[in-house]
């Protein structure tokens, strides 16, 4: 859009610019900026969003077709700024819009035909949760470390078929264990009567409560959280501190093992030797440090926002999903199939939502201060 106006003299053209921006250059400039803290509490920039969640190929015919709506652009980025622009001077254009979304609602599960007690099915028969790659959960470095630039002899390759095959069905397991229990988990909140699907899957708002652009988020229990929060209770790492206890008892470490197969064995051992008590004591500090973070859910909430992948990187409204199996926290990601205690407890967070729900949270991102509006539903198993 040229908001220039052309002057003349006799040896020059140019232009004086006229600064005054349209809402939608505004909110434009606010979304692709990462300040989505604008977009709360203000309905200018909440119709933005919703006109942007149905700005996609299919959803902006089928919207402007059944509204009687015609659009003179052609491409798609033209058709978000003349559709909204048409919106905010329609009366009732909130309600064509909130119309729309609500009647495609789920539209994507019903598209796809996903027989969900099928998948559920499938879900219950993974017994394990393994990446298939190191630490850092990448197969393909993973391979190349390990296989494509330490082996010569393409023999000796071939020997580790079986070996690459097994790390490629765990990655692909794992994944696909991942990717479907997200979208149950999802489709339970999209279902609620006071939720409203972005149906043109905008990045940074999954769904609408009561008006409230939300992403959300389905994690388990931070590990590097909780191992902070432990160093400053036991003055140590916990696997230093656990190898300390254990020395005490003459029980060593072995020193061929990962950390992880060694926290495992240090634990077995003092059980198996008559020492609980030091393991029933870490499990209380665990405990501890978990009903510490629901009742004070906003320090938790500034954690996680200040310790995203930067690639991943958002400043978006977010409802987080923590998962916790505090019986045995290395066994959470079942939890993420425990649908019968993830429904109720969604349900009755959307049925009693409010005003206050979502709370503010100021945090900072390379160095650099962000607002944003967060919430956290704990789902435990005690």
């Amino acid at each position: 859009m040229d908001n220039g106006v052309l002057r003349k003299n006799k040896n020059v053209r140019y232009y004086i610019y006229n600064f005054n921006m349209t809402n939608f250059e505004k909110w434009d400039k606010e979304f692709r900026t990462q300040n989505l803290y604008a977009f709360n509490h203000n309905e200018n920039a909440l119709m933005y969003l919703k006109v942007r969640a149905v700005c996609r190929g299919k959803q902006i015919k089928q919207f402007t077709e059944k509204n009687g709506i015609e659009l003179t652009s052609t491409k798609i980025s033209d058709q978000f700024a003349e559709l909204f622009s048409i919106m905010e001077n329609t009366p009732n254009g909130m309600d064509m819009l909130d119309t729309y979304l609500r009647d495609r609602n789920n539209e994507w599960y019903h598209t796809m035909g996903v027989d969900e007690e099928k998948l559920k099915s499938g879900l219950r028969q993974i017994n394990s949760y393994e990446w298939g790659g190191d630490q850092e959960n990448s197969l393909d470095q993973y391979l190349v470390r390990r296989y494509i630039k330490v082996i010569s002899d393409f023999d000796v390759l071939k020997s580790k078929a079986d070996a690459i095959a097994a790390n490629a069905w765990k990655f692909v397991q794992t994944s696909w264990y991942n990717n479907w229990t997200s979208y149950l988990i999802e489709s339970i909140f999209k279902k609620h009567g006071r939720v409203l699907s972005a149906v043109g899957e905008i990045k940074s708002v999954d769904f609408f409560i009561e008006n409230n652009p939300v992403d959300l988020k389905v994690t388990y229990f931070p590990g590097a959280y909780m191992q902070g929060k432990l160093k400053e209770i036991l003055g140590n790492s916990e696997l230093t501190w656990l190898k300390r206890q254990a020395k005490v008892f003459n029980i060593l470490p072995d020193r061929n093992l990962s950390d992880p197969e060694q926290y495992n064995f240090l634990k077995e051992e003092l059980e198996n030797q008559g020492y609980s008590e030091i393991v029933v004591r870490l499990t209380e500090i665990r405990k501890k440090i978990v009903d510490e973070a629901r009742n004070n859910s906003e320090i938790l909430i500034k954690w996680l926002y200040e310790n995203q992948s930067p690639r991943l990187f958002g400043a978006e409204n977010r409802l987080f999903v923590v998962l916790i199996d505090s019986t045995d926290m290395d066994q959470s990601w079942k939890m993420k199939r425990a649908f019968s205690l993830i429904e109720p407890k969604v349900n009755d967070y959307l049925n009693n939502f409010n005003e206050h729900s979502l709370k503010k949270v100021d945090f900072t991102f390379n160095k650099k201060a962000y607002q944003s509006l967060a919430d956290i539903i704990f789902i435990v198993k005690e």
